[in-house]
């Protein structure tokens, strides 16, 4: 009798052993962090808001209280089964904010690493990417600027593409992006998010059509819900996972959108600007290989305001001006991968 129950156990023992093998799950992440700015004056960036004897009063206190609010953040989606592989992050004013970020007591047991591009962005802001490099071998990474057909002194942010290797298997080419914002009202900023449309379709294909069955993920704040036509029509996304083919374009978040949820508050109602769109091959993945298995938003009650008129907004830094000492005015978004 004692030797069978020891035979049960040693089993259930490799069995758990077997489930929480690192590699057989990978969470992927997008996180507008909201003007994560430093308190350096940097002449080649519109900074001026965040100084100390500025608008904002962004001090050192101030600084410090945003790193650690967006670490428990960023924390708590490491904590989810399968483990923070790659954050794509937006609205950062340089690598340094970043690194300060990863080096946070809460983040840095993860031992992330920056892969950060300094984009030509009038507002001074860039996108990048923390990563767990224990995991994610980085093989190259290249800037797409986003160009607006008869306006050549247009400027955004570039769209910034790392390719590498996830847990030695499986090869993934990830966009971080920051399309352009609906300043001055849509239809005039339209053509902005349509040539980052084009753009991102041009950036899917190029890869798509170079290796069968690539693995590509396109994320970031859209400035656009899923079923915009910048989306839905300069992308060519589809809607459902069903019949794609590896050229395809699958967005997970329009179904999350339909179903009255979003990563932005305005007005009352959600949004789904923060998108994370995905590829046929991650879709119908080869067994062993990984593979998309679903789509999510990330909510803890913490990071919702209690009271005033942003009830229930995400709880934000600032609001209309004001300092409100809150973490970001999106939601993080993420996929989670398995094999």
């Amino acid at each position: 009798m004692k030797r069978t129950l020891l035979t049960i156990t040693a089993i259930l023992l490799v069995g758990l052993l077997y489930s929480q093998k690192p590699g057989s799950k990978a969470v992927i992440a997008f996180y507008n962090v909201e003007n994560l700015f430093d308190t350096i004056d940097d002449p080649n960036k519109n900074d001026e808001q965040f100084l100390p004897d500025n608008d904002y009063r962004w001090n050192t206190e101030r600084y410090n209280t945003k790193l650690d609010h967006l670490s428990k953040v960023i924390s708590e989606i490491a904590k989810l089964d399968g483990g923070l592989v790659v954050l794509g992050v937006s609205e950062i004013e340089n690598e340094q904010v970043l690194l300060d970020l990863a080096a946070t007591e809460l983040l840095r047991p993860y031992h992330f690493s920056v892969c950060h591009h300094e984009s030509p962005d009038r507002r001074g802001v860039d996108v990048a990417f923390l990563y767990d490099a224990s995991r994610f071998r980085i093989l190259s990474t290249r800037a797409f600027p986003t160009i607006v057909p008869n306006n050549p002194d247009f400027i955004t942010r570039d769209q910034w593409l790392m390719t590498g290797v996830l847990d030695g298997i499986d090869t993934l080419d990830i966009v971080v992006n920051h399309w352009p914002s609906k300043s001055g009202g849509e239809q005039r900023s339209l053509p902005g998010r349509m040539a980052a449309g084009q753009l991102g379709r041009s950036i899917a294909d190029s890869v798509l059509n170079s290796r069968p069955n690539a693995k590509f993920i396109y994320m970031g704040d859209l400035n656009d819900n899923p079923t915009s036509k910048c989306i839905i029509a300069e992308m060519a996304t589809k809607t459902k996972p069903e019949k794609l083919t590896s050229t395809d374009l699958y967005n997970p978040m329009w179904k999350l959108f339909r179903d009255g949820l979003g990563s932005y508050a305005y007005r009352d109602s959600w949004e789904m600007l923060d998108n994370i769109i995905i590829s046929g091959g991650l879709v119908n993945a080869a067994p062993g290989t990984y593979k998309f298995s679903s789509a999510h938003i990330f909510r803890k009650e913490f990071m919702f305001t209690k009271s005033g008129s942003y009830i229930d907004y995400p709880f934000r830094s600032f609001a209309g001006g004001n300092y409100q000492g809150g973490y970001s005015d999106h939601l993080p978004v993420y996929i989670v991968l398995t094999r």
